[in-house]
């Protein structure tokens, strides 16, 4: 049963710390990319009077096709925006202890500022990828019916 009530989204802006890192998995012949992703706030300290900017840096992994893309077109310091969910899992290291992290899943990708190569007037914005838009990947079922957007839980 599902739970209208909650939701799992995550949407991102910033700049590649590094260029995916792009790996086949050889039992489902899928791929995988890893990536992280830097953001940066403004934060003021009103005792002071100064302002100073704070990074923080994202794990992102991308599945299929969309890590496909991924690699070819993401470079480190290129800007994106990531829509997608955030993940956690654990496994046991080498010694046996237990680790745990939390990532994001990247279902949406769209490249932002210019283009390479391109006049300063044209390529603001990039078109999206996203994972519906590669043929083979896995989608989300459709609602059910009478599960539209017509009834807002609240």
């Amino acid at each position: 049963m599902r739970d209208v009530n909650s939701l799992n989204k995550v949407i991102l802006v910033g700049r590649l710390g590094q260029k995916p890192e792009l790996r086949m998995l050889p039992q489902k012949d899928r791929s995988v990319a890893r990536f992280s992703l830097a953001t940066n706030e403004r934060v003021f300290n009103p005792s002071t009077n100064e302002s100073s900017v704070r990074t923080e840096w994202h794990k992102i992994v991308v599945w299929g096709k969309l890590a496909e893309f991924c690699e070819r077109y993401l470079d480190k310091g290129k800007q994106v925006l990531i829509e997608g969910k955030l993940r956690t899992r654990s496994w046991q290291d080498r010694e046996g202890n237990k680790r745990t992290t939390t990532e994001i899943e990247a279902q949406s990708i769209v490249l932002l500022g210019k283009r390479e190569g391109a006049p300063e007037a044209e390529g603001i914005a990039e078109p999206a990828a996203r994972a519906q838009d590669f043929p083979g990947e896995e989608e989300s079922p459709a609602p059910a019916e009478g599960e539209g957007d017509d009834e807002v839980p609240f």
